[in-house]
């Protein structure tokens, strides 16, 4: 039996070390480097102020030349032009010219070139082509934009831009430093070479499979390491390790590490929701918080008032979207800084905050049997990430409100009580995966992530230990598959 151990360990980690010291090298890239994503605050800062001036056609006249149902309704400006934006839960985005009242049609080069013109109206542009996908638009979350248009600027960043085929937004811009930096980093670390050479439908069960290897590799590494210690007596050596050299860094390192190395590729396989562990059998529909559908006699206020009543609070909105909450009509605005106000339809009224009572009235229509606890503080299962992170660019606001659900799954809700948005759900196998993908891959961990840089020497010591570990693999086993 022991021989099989070693047989199993060795020739897995032929197989997989070299996966694993990529993994460690481009996750310490990672800590300060994101896969390139445009953050709301970035789209917020390149936006002109929306101006009341020939605006706009009512939100009834661009409904009825868009799709019906939409599930998000914003006012944006897209290459000199105020646009109604439309957002469909099958993953469809369309626009609306706010001045004419005409949908628009499919993105050309030349509207292209418009809106990288407005993005940065100083640098030079070089329109390159349209792709439907490439190094850094792999994200799903573009999927409702393809095909997408790329346009480099002559800028100090040597941002390249990515615009929407459907709208003309601006959806993604990657600087030369992101683009250069990713090549080690999250490029590697999802193994995202092996897509667009024919394998992107065997890519995810390729991650899955390479790190279920690895994680079964360095369980059986962790128990040979502890069979060949010496703790009683050492070796003829004077050693408690039998080995030298490149095997004696792998066999101390791993007694060392080992554990940690364990963790890191089995939360990692955890990411990729393997054979749907953590996706709920009955989710919570959560559609009745909005108290029907998107439409025009919910706001009775137009564009140009909307736009005066933030003003008369000294607020200049760069960005507006309708939003129903328990069957009430509210515009949300956006400054240039993220900051948000909301108009009340009933009243005309300009918020801050929503009030509470607001909230939990329309989350009731979800389901009856719930409790409500508003948070003033950061917790173990709502906090905010660096932004560079994967979700670090999601705003996590407080006080929110979390609202607990007696559904077969115990959902969760968190609630901005900013601007009604539900922020996300929490039922049990999303707690679970929290758990399990979260806080061993990322040590989210408060008591680490409110103490930067305790949190990065953490991770840097033990990436450098898993590297070690990893490493010394690769070399024994180029070894062996020399001799």
């Amino acid at each position: 039996m022991k021989r099989y151990l070693y047989l199993w360990h060795r020739w897995l980690g032929i197989v997989t070390c070299v996966f694993m010291a990529l993994w460690f090298v481009s996750g310490m890239v990672m800590l300060y480097v994101g896969y390139p994503k445009l953050t709301p605050r970035e789209h917020l800062a390149h936006l002109p102020a929306l101006s009341a001036q020939g605006c706009c056609v009512s939100l009834g006249e661009a409904l009825a030349v868009a799709d019906p149902q939409p599930a998000r309704i914003r006012l944006s400006s897209v290459a000199g032009q105020a646009l109604y934006l439309f957002d469909y839960a099958s993953g469809k985005a369309l626009a609306v010219d706010a001045t004419s009242g005409q949908r628009i049609a499919p993105t050309t080069r030349e509207r292209a070139l418009a809106s990288a013109g407005q993005y940065d109206p100083h640098a030079p542009l070089t329109y390159r082509d349209a792709v439907q996908e490439d190094l850094w638009s792999h994200s799903r979350a573009l999927d409702a934009h393809r095909p997408l248009h790329r346009v480099q600027l002559s800028d100090t960043d040597g941002t390249l831009l990515y615009i929407s085929g459907q709208t003309g937004e601006v959806v993604r811009d990657a600087s030369a430093s992101e683009r250069g930096w990713n090549l080690i980093g999250a490029w590697l670390h999802w193994l995202y070479p092996l897509r667009g050479i024919g394998l992107d439908g065997l890519w995810s069960n390729l991650v899955i499979y390479l790190s279920l290897a690895a994680s079964v590799m360095a369980l059986l590494g962790a128990v040979v390491g502890v069979m060949r210690w010496r703790f009683s007596r050492p070796y003829r050596s004077g050693s408690r390790s039998p080995y030298k050299g490149w095997a004696r860094w792998h066999h101390v390192g791993g007694l060392l590490f080992g554990a940690l190395a364990i963790t890191w590729i089995f939360s990692g396989l955890m990411s990729m929701n393997p054979w749907r562990l953590f996706s709920s059998a009955q989710p919570l529909d959560t559609s009745a918080y909005q108290g029907g559908p998107l439409n025009a006699a919910a706001f009775p206020l137009s564009v140009p008032q909307a736009l005066a009543r933030f003003a008369d609070k000294g607020f200049t909105a760069r960005e507006l979207e309708w939003r129903l909450i328990g069957g009430a009509g509210y515009v949300v605005g956006q400054d240039g800084a993220g900051r948000t106000r909301v108009l009340s339809m009933h009243d005309g009224q300009v918020l801050q905050r929503l009030p509470r009572a607001v909230l939990e009235q329309a989350a009731r229509a979800i389901g009856p049997a719930m409790q409500v606890q508003q948070l003033e503080a950061y917790d173990f299962y709502y906090y905010a990430r660096a932004e560079q992170s994967m979700l670090g660019h999601l705003e996590k606001r407080l006080p929110v409100l979390r609202v607990r659900f007696d559904d077969p799954a115990q959902t969760w809700l968190h609630l901005d009580l900013y601007t009604g948005e539900v922020l996300g759900q929490l039922d049990q196998p999303r707690r679970a995966s929290r758990w399990l993908f979260a806080l061993l891959h990322s040590w989210d961990w408060l008591p680490l992530l409110t103490r930067r840089p305790l949190w990065d020497g953490w991770m840097i010591v033990l990436s450098l230990g898993g590297l070690v570990l990893s490493v010394s693999g690769v070399v024994m086993g180029w070894r062996r598959l020399r001799r």
